[in-house]
Formats: C-alpha cells, structure tokens, sequence
C-alpha cells in the first residue's frame, strides 16, 4: 500500500485536493445528467469541478512557493515546509474565488469551514481523527447558516449527516472519514424521498452525490483505498431504505424512468442541488422561477454584507452568500439582474461578475431535463479578459469571455466550460496571456476530446485578440478564418504601463517599488516615475517601426488626461495612425497599448 499521511497535516491537504478533482471529472457528466432541482440545467457536475480545481490549483501554488525553504517550518508536519494553516486557508480562498452556481459556492464554504477549525490557532492538535469531526461539524453548519432558506432533501441535508456520523467516532483521521462517507450516502439515498421533484425523477440530490464523491477522495486520502458502496454501518433504516449508501448516484423507484419528466425542472432557482426556494417554501417546482442566475466576487465589510443580504433577498431567491474577512462570493436568482449588481456597488467592489439567463439554455441541458437542446453554432470564439470593461468589448463583438482576475488566471477547467457554453462545432481560443499558453493548451486538447473543432491562436495580450476578433470572418472556411485571426494578431505589437511592486532586475535596469514600468512585447522597456510620460516613451518606440492603427486600453486607476495626450501625440507626430481608445476597467495594468 502506497503511503499514506497519518494526520490531517499540508500533504493530506494536497492529496485530498487531487484525488476529489478526479473523482469530480470523472462523475461529472452523471452529476450533471441527475441535476433536476431546481431548475433542470445540468451543470451542477460541472460546477463542483470548477470550484475544486480552482481549490486544488491554490494548494499547488502554495506548495510552489515553499520548494526553495530548506527546512520545514513549524506545523508543517514534514509536508515540504507547507503549514497546514497556509494549504488549508488556500484551498479555501481558491475554492471561494473559483466557486460555479450554487453547488459551488456551497463547496467553498464547506471548505472555508473545514479551514476555520483545521488552521484555528491554539494549543489543541487539530490535526487528528477528532480535529477532522470538529472541521466536518464546522463545514456543514457553516454552509447552512450562508443559505438564505435552507431546504432537507439537499447537499446541506448530506452534510450534515456526515458531520452527525463523524462526531461519533473515536479514531484516526481514516476512521473518521469513512464514518462520514457513509453517513453522507445513507442521506443521499434519502433525497429521493425528501423533495417531490427528486421523487418524480427517480434520482438524488445532484450537489449532495458531489459532496460524497469529494468525501470518498477524503477516505482514499487517509487509507490508501477508495471505499466501496457498502461502508455503512448497521443501524435503524427507515421503511424500504438499503442499509448502506448508494454513491453511485441515480436511485429510480420501480416503474419510474431514470430521466426527469418535462416538469420536473420547473422550480425556483438553478439546478445546483444546494439552495433555497425562496417563496416556494416547500421545495415543489414551479412555474415563473427566477429569469437570471447573477454571481459575483464582493470585495466588502461585515456589515455591508448582512445589508445585501437583506437587500438580495427581498429581489429573489436561490441566495447564497459565502465568505468573509473582506471577500465574498454572492449568488443569487433574481427577475432584475442590474438591481443584484447595483445592490453589490453599494455594499462595496463586485467584479468577476457571470449573469445567466435560464431561458437561453445551456450547453448541458438535454432531454433528460425535458428540454430539447439548442443548436449548436457553427463557429464561436472564446477569449481571456483581463478586465470587466474588455469582457463587455468582446462580448458586443460575439465572443464568448473568461474574465481573469489580476495574478489569479483561470484554470483549464474554467476554458473548457467557456468552450462547452459557446455550444459550437468550431471554436477559436483566444488566451491573450502568454503565460496561459500551457493552461490554453490543456483545454483545447479536452475540447477536442468531446468533439469540438478548436484552433488555439497564441495572442499574448488582449489587444492582439482585439485585432485577431476585428477581421474574425464566421462564414469563411475554419482554416481561413484561423489564418486570418492568426496574422492579425501576430501583425500586433503589444505593450502595457504599469507600477513595480518591488525592487528587481529588469531588461531596461534595475527598478524600484512604485516606479512606472512600460513592457513591449513582455519585456520591460522603459522605467519612468510619470505614468504619462511613460506610456508616450512606449509609444513612440513601438511607433518608430511604422504603424497603422494604435489600440488604447484603459485601466480604473490610468490618469484621466492620458487618452487625450497620446490620441494628441499620435495625431501630431503620426501621419495617417489612427487611435482607438476603450475602457478596459479592473485589469491590473494602468494601460494596455497595441500597434497594428
């Protein structure tokens, strides 16, 4: 048997991580075959394995950052010099800012729960079969208390259960899991009986067969081997239930077809298996749910919080809030969708903003959810932005967009289910970051996979996508538009003007904390202290070969004046350029800059 980590310690953290992501990838497609409550758009799968890649891919970078410390520090419990407060307060943060739907938010703050007692500081060892109760406990009554009107029959249902299982077990950290796991698929087998919508469809609740796959990755984690389906100790059953769990998913009942009548989907809110009902307090579809799914990152006070929930909750249902120490993930299913978001603005900074119309459909949802699939593009294109303002310009242009967040890039998983919602037969990925190139890569290939066309163009910065998209031609042949994307993307110079953090070496000398730096084609060029007269050195350095067209982006924190200067500059010193300036919002640099 391969070794395995005795005590919840950073390794355990790490390998639980991995082994729940490949459980998720693999149940992913049942999970969302089974996502019948509330609303039947089958993505709940989907979204548990967004969120924990994001999860896992935090604790890799943490673990990262420690190979070059010589001798593990205090805690780290011989996990490479990782403490166990830094992996597991990563996972947390990466599941929080990665969270999908419901079902992930519901995660992220399972994990957040487990974080709080795992990294609490103290003179009691957290790190034992007992710590793991107590973290287990935490989770689910954490994730209860974000949920506007929690409902039985649901991942909050199946949490719990573990949590009652575990809290009962004396033993090690794989006694104690194991007692979880099976507490967890005695609950999920009792969903189907819980709520009317799971009992027409003959299935269990979709989020809680997800949380029992992750807690099966914990009981691998702790002894080596994967449980089987009959781990469940002997004890009362109620009439007609099996005395051990079923995480295997679909429960049908005689004569009831293993997909979901055209009804069974019809309830308030999206189908992520972990939510309130809002005004349908019994948990029963209905018809009239919610129009749009609106998620965000919050950057807000305590207080700020407690008001927009308030506020949240009056506009619609299916609310989730999850978080805190001044960052926040908020879902909610509303009629008014600029009302969620303007509610976020006064309560503080919302960005990575995602709003989802249910009537449009989605790429997974098929007749197993009573609806007829929509049909597919012939050709879309799928773009990384680095700010909201970009996302707006790309999606007016037709593009499917995968905003990215300043030195939190999105995971391949992230690409591939931007890939999957653009629902074409063609696509053409758009990364505009050379360092996404391996992340790109990854996702074209699983695209491919699954039947999709996909042309991975190299744009290493937004303003050469802009060009790439501006003579993007749908009805020319594939290879002739990929041809045509591709030169005009490569016939971009790129360049941007932003602050140094710290002090470092650079191609143009040393810089300093708070100089400005202005990078041509990935390489610092200039160091100024003006951010203005910066951005005019750049300029003309990339102008000096010759140009066409100037493309500006602008950031939030960019100087007023500094459009007007450099179209200015441009008109008197250019003949024949012209400018173009857009609002590019929140995307880390003060500038972006493009020739063509």
């Amino acid at each position: 048997m391969p070794q395995v980590p005795q005590t919840f310690d950073a390794l355990a953290v790490r390998t639980w991580c991995g082994l729940a992501l490949r459980a998720l990838g693999r149940a992913r497609e049942e999970i969302d075959a089974i996502n019948v409550y509330p609303v039947a758009d089958g993505d709940t799968g989907t979204n548990l394995y967004l969120t924990l890649e994001s999860a896992a891919a935090a604790v890799e970078a943490v673990f990262a950052g420690h190979e070059a410390v010589a001798a593990p520090a205090p805690g780290a419990a011989g996990a490479g010099g990782v403490p166990l407060a830094d992996a597991v307060r990563a996972m947390a943060h990466g599941a929080l800012i990665g969270a999908r739907g419901n079902s992930g938010t519901i995660l992220a703050q399972l994990l957040r729960g487990m974080a709080q007692v795992l990294a609490a500081d103290g003179e009691t060892d957290r790190t034992d079969g007992r710590g793991l109760g107590l973290a287990l406990r935490n989770a689910a009554d954490s994730a209860r208390g974000a949920v506007a009107h929690p409902v039985e029959g649901t991942v909050l249902t199946v949490a719990s259960a573990a949590a009652d299982a575990a809290s009962g077990v004396e033993g090690d950290c794989g006694a104690v899991a194991l007692a979880a796991y099976a507490g967890a698929g005695v609950a999920l087998t009792a969903t189907t009986g819980q709520l009317a919508v799971l009992e027409r469809a003959g299935v269990v609740d979709a989020g809680g067969r997800g949380l029992v796959a992750v807690l099966a990755a914990l009981v691998e984690t702790f002894t080596g081997e994967a449980p089987g389906p009959s781990t469940a100790p002997p004890g009362p059953h109620g009439p007609g239930e099996e005395a051990t769990p079923a995480p295997a998913g679909v429960t049908v009942s005689a004569g009831t077809p293993d997909a979901a009548p055209a009804d069974a989907g019809a309830g308030v809110g999206q189908g992520h298996g972990a939510d309130a009902v809002g005004a349908c307090g019994d948990g029963g579809a209905e018809d009239g749910h919610p129009a749009f799914e609106v998620i965000y990152l919050l950057e807000a006070e305590d207080a700020a919080v407690d008001r927009l929930r308030d506020r949240l909750d009056a506009l619609g249902d299916s609310l989730v809030v999850v978080g805190g120490d001044g960052l926040w993930n908020v879902h909610v299913h509303v009629d008014d969708a600029g009302a969620a978001v303007e509610a976020g603005v006064e309560a503080g900074r919302p960005y990575r903003i995602r709003i989802t119309h249910f009537g449009l459909g989605d790429a997974h949802t098929g007749a197993g959810a009573g609806r007829v699939p929509r049909e597919r593009a012939q050709r879309a294109v799928v773009a990384v932005v680095p700010g909201e303002g970009l996302a707006g310009l790309y999606t007016e242009a037709g593009a499917t967009t995968v905003l990215a967040r300043p030195d939190e890039p999105p995971a391949s998983g992230e690409l591939v289910e931007a890939v999957r919602r653009a629902h074409a037969r063609e696509v053409v990925l758009l990364p505009n970051d050379a360092d996404l190139r391996h992340t790109a890569a990854a996702a074209a290939e699983q695209a491919r996979a699954e039947g999709v066309r996909v042309a991975l163009i190299p744009t290493r910065s937004a303003v050469q996508g802009i060009a790439a998209l501006a003579v993007h031609e749908p009805e020319r042949r594939f290879d002739e538009d990929v041809v045509a994307m591709t030169s005009a993307a490569g016939a971009t110079r790129y360049a941007e003007v932003t602050v140094a953090e710290r002090q470092s070496w650079t191609m143009a000398g040393i810089c300093q904390a708070g100089d400005v730096l202005g990078l041509v084609d990935g390489d610092v060029a200039v160091i100024g202290t003006d951010v203005t007269a910066t951005a005019e050195t750049v300029l003309d350095r990339m102008l000096a070969a010759g140009g066409e067209m100037v493309t500006l982006v602008l950031g939030d924190e960019a100087p007023e004046s500094i459009a007007a200067h450099l179209e200015a500059r441009v008109r008197e010193s250019y003949l024949a350029v012209d400018t173009v300036v857009y609002r590019g919002g929140r995307q880390g640099a003060l500038l972006l800059i493009g020739v063509e």
